[in-house]
Formats: C-alpha cells, structure tokens, sequence
C-alpha cells in the first residue's frame, strides 16, 4: 500500500484521511496518537475524526461528544496542529459535515 500512496502524492494529489471516533477501537489517547502519527509520517493529512452516525447495530461503538472533544483536546497536546482532524459530524437535512467545537466561543 505504501508504493500506491507514494505514487498518488508523487504526482501532487493530496491524500486526506476521514476517521470515524468508535468505543473501544480508538476512543482512547495512545491508539488516536499512534494513528494520527502514522497518517502524518505517511504524508496523509488526517482531516476528519467523525462521530459516529446512529444507526442500526452500531449502538454498541457509539461514543460521547464529550469523550470525542476531550481526545481532541489531548491529542492538541502532544501532536503537531497539522497531525490533529477536525471533529465533525453528520446533522440529518443538513448538507455537509458540521464541525463539532472544541472549545466554547
């Protein structure tokens, strides 16, 4: 897979990464660090961290928006801004991504 990304960003075509935020799997500090690190290094902009649709038989990875703008904000502690995606989710009627706030206005 390296040799196919390599050949994409050789030519100028950026290659953004989407994330989708589930319980257990990488709601966690150390496994978002090391993802995000990854992309990074790979030259792969990780540009959303998505919570996750509700939806039939997903219940069970369905995480906070509280838990998603924590790990947010921990992850702008230790990595570089570049290496940190914008939380986002889907709002049913509306037509694109809304981003979630980290901080208050």
């Amino acid at each position: 897979m390296t040799q196919a990304l390599k050949s994409i960003q050789k030519v100028g075509i950026p290659i953004l990464n989407q994330s989708v935020l589930l319980r257990g799997v990488n709601d966690d500090i150390e496994t978002m660090k090391a993802l995000l690190e990854t992309l990074t290094l790979a030259g792969i902009i990780p540009y959303y961290l998505h919570q996750l649709d509700k939806a039939i038989g997903a219940a069970h990875f369905e995480t906070s928006e509280t838990t998603g703008i924590t790990l947010i904000k921990e992850l702008t502690k230790c990595l570089p801004g570049y290496a940190i995606p914008k939380y986002a989710k889907e709002i049913p009627g509306e037509p694109s991504k809304t981003i979630i706030p980290i901080y208050p206005s």
